[in-house]
């Protein structure tokens, strides 16, 4: 879990080296090719035997692919990755707090909510957009979370994710080539975008299915709320990121948040039922 964790992190670091010669959008698109093409062998979808109800959610993932890592990698771009990855997190926190009415939750969310206003520090320097991006993010991945549930159930295996890996890739062809033709990459870009795909793609994956086999899936969950700690620890040991001694502890608060939120909404088993605790 720590491996896939710091994979994906210093993936990202590995992306930033790469912005200031191909930007975020070619780095996104070298991503999105790599992890569609991994995907892709990975799940060997079946596209054209997919009815229209298979295809929506399908297509709507593709679309928050699409979206999610341009957003994120343009706010790291801006605001640096330990800020935008912890950002990002409130997205899992919102999906998890949806619909709850304990009185955990709505502190755990009042938590959180405090901890952004920490973290953004309004001031007439507060880089907005590069929030608003992590923000939307973070919208993404909550979106990201409700429709794999979806494509889960209509489709058998990685299908459903390799089939909108595929899409989403498609859909950079335009994209990415108009960005690398107004920004030719050099070796070192290309290979850190490379990299960045890589690391944050094919290692997280056979990390994650390793890991899943020995621990429970909701462990796994809770246990995924350290990676804003982890992408502030890397941001500062591979790009020199440091963030202030407030926005340490409002990062720590966001994970407090998410690990609470999570650990009160487990699922226990009792008199032979699964039922919801708290």
């Amino acid at each position: 879990m720590v491996g896939s964790g710091l994979s994906n992190q210093v993936g990202a670091s590995v992306a930033a080296l790469a912005f200031q010669v191909i930007g975020p959008v070619g780095v996104v698109t070298v991503r999105q090719w790599v992890a569609a093409g991994l995907l892709w062998a990975a799940g060997r979808p079946r596209l054209r035997s997919y009815t229209s109800a298979q295809w929506r959610p399908v297509l709507g993932l593709a679309l928050v692919f699409a979206t999610m890592n341009l957003s994120l990698y343009t706010a790291i771009d801006r605001i640096g990755l330990g800020l935008a990855v912890t950002l990002e997190f409130l997205g899992p926190l919102a999906v998890a707090l949806a619909g709850s009415r304990r009185r955990t939750d709505a502190l755990c969310a009042l938590a959180a909510a405090g901890a952004v206003v920490v973290l953004a520090r309004p001031s007439p320097s507060t880089d907005y957009l590069g929030i608003g991006l992590a923000l939307l993010a973070a919208v993404c991945w909550g979106c990201y979370i409700l429709l794999n549930r979806t494509v889960g159930r209509r489709l058998p295996g990685m299908e459903g994710s390799a089939a909108a890996a595929a899409v989403s890739g498609a859909l950079y062809i335009p994209v990415g080539a108009v960005a690398l033709w107004r920004n030719p990459p050099d070796p070192a870009a290309l290979g850190c975008a490379l990299a960045a795909g890589l690391l944050s793609s094919a290692v997280p994956f056979l990390a994650d299915l390793l890991a899943l086999r020995r621990v429970p899936a909701h462990f796994f969950g809770v246990f995924m709320s350290v990676n804003p700690v982890l992408a502030a620890v890397v941001g500062l040991v591979v790009l020199d990121q440091h963030l202030a001694p407030t926005s340490w502890a409002a990062v720590m608060v966001i994970v407090g948040a998410n690990t609470v939120a999570l650990t009160v909404s487990a699922p226990t088993v009792r008199n032979g039922r699964r039922t919801r605790a708290g």
